[in-house]
């Protein structure tokens, strides 16, 4: 047991290394710009994939960036749970949800088609599906170890997801003028179309406080669907195992939930609920959202460490097109559903 603990220290301290240089550098853009624009784990991912491809890590670091890239990340998606009300869900009315979910829902469904489409493989077109049509690069860690995706498509989608999610950032509040939009309009687009919750700071800031609390507000509860398409993904890939494996219907179909979805995800929801039941005190939320979030980092700092640039180079213009594509479905859907909204 030691022994193990003991071969896993380099690779971890590596995987930190380039986690404290990322939250750095995160850190200054948030001096300078007020919201970072490139969040620290996408930098974690380009820092390690950066190292990987001028040093090819031995066998005695390989272990413990294994470790942080698939252990971790699973702790972490478990921890967001502690930050997440259901009532959140209910505040925000029953029309909004309904359209926020839907979008979301549409969205899975045409942008894993369309990355199908572009011959993309199955758990990169989940990734990028979800990446698009949730949360952005928070989404993609978290269904990564649910799908059980290699490190090359984790860093592809998110790579190009978040080079996107800038772009959007800089470009969306051009469309005020151009739609004629409301504040609360311009806050449910930007809800609906940007990736990262800061990212929706950033976009939104400008156009005024309105636009602000209802895109935070309509991120919020976009975010909150990544709950539910995780369990159903785990359980969906629970039960596409076991038909591979050409065991018994009956005995599949009696196996318990508890069985099929990960640990981590049970972890997840019971957090939530805990939270929903005040039973987690406001004060330990801060610390919990930290926690997951510089574990994060470090699992993405993990990935970068792992991913050979070649491997990327193959898929790159795929993946831009169908990430690209899905974005501006995703934005035609909502300039649409924004008009509904006076």
């Amino acid at each position: 047991m030691l022994k193990g603990i003991i071969l896993l220290i380099p690779g971890i301290l590596l995987c930190g290394v380039v986690t404290v240089i990322s939250l750095g550098i995160q850190a200054a853009e948030e001096r300078v710009f007020d919201h970072p624009y490139i969040e620290a784990l996408v930098v974690a991912i380009l820092l390690g994939m950066a190292v990987r491809t001028a040093w090819e890590p031995s066998e005695r670091w390989r272990s413990g960036i294994a470790f942080s890239a698939k252990q971790l990340l699973e702790v972490a998606v478990m921890l967001l749970g502690a930050s997440i009300s259901f009532a959140a869900i209910l505040a925000s009315g029953w029309l909004l949800i309904g359209a926020i979910a839907a979008t979301v829902v549409i969205m899975l469904a045409v942008s894993y088609g369309l990355a199908r489409l572009l011959g993309l493989k199955t758990k990169l077109a989940i990734l990028i599906a979800c990446g698009n049509s949730i949360c952005g690069n928070s989404a993609i860690a978290a269904v990564a170890p649910v799908i059980e995706a290699d490190g090359d498509d984790i860093a592809s989608s998110i790579s190009f997801t978040a080079i996107l999610g800038v772009l959007m950032v800089l470009g969306l509040p051009l469309l005020i003028p151009l739609l004629k939009l409301t504040a609360t309009q311009y806050g449910i687009l930007a809800g609906l179309t940007v990736y990262a919750v800061p990212q929706v700071l950033a976009a939104t800031v400008p156009a005024g406080i309105v636009s602000t609390q209802i895109g935070t507000l309509v991120k919020l509860v976009r975010v909150l669907m990544l709950g539910p398409i995780v369990v159903g993904l785990s359980l969906f890939v629970a039960r596409r195992r076991k038909g591979a494996a050409k065991e018994d219907t009956a005995k599949t179909a009696s196996i318990s939930p508890f069985k099929l979805v990960p640990w981590f995800i049970i972890g997840f929801l019971v957090l939530a609920a805990l939270r929903s039941f005040q039973l987690v005190p406001d004060i330990a939320i801060a610390p919990v959202t930290r926690t997951a979030a510089i574990l994060t980092v470090v699992s993405m700092a993990a990935l970068g460490l792992g991913v050979d640039v070649r491997v990327l180079s193959t898929v790159g213009g795929r993946v831009t097109a169908a990430v690209t594509l899905s974005l501006m479905l995703l934005l035609a859907l909502s300039i649409g559903l924004v008009h509904f909204f006076k």
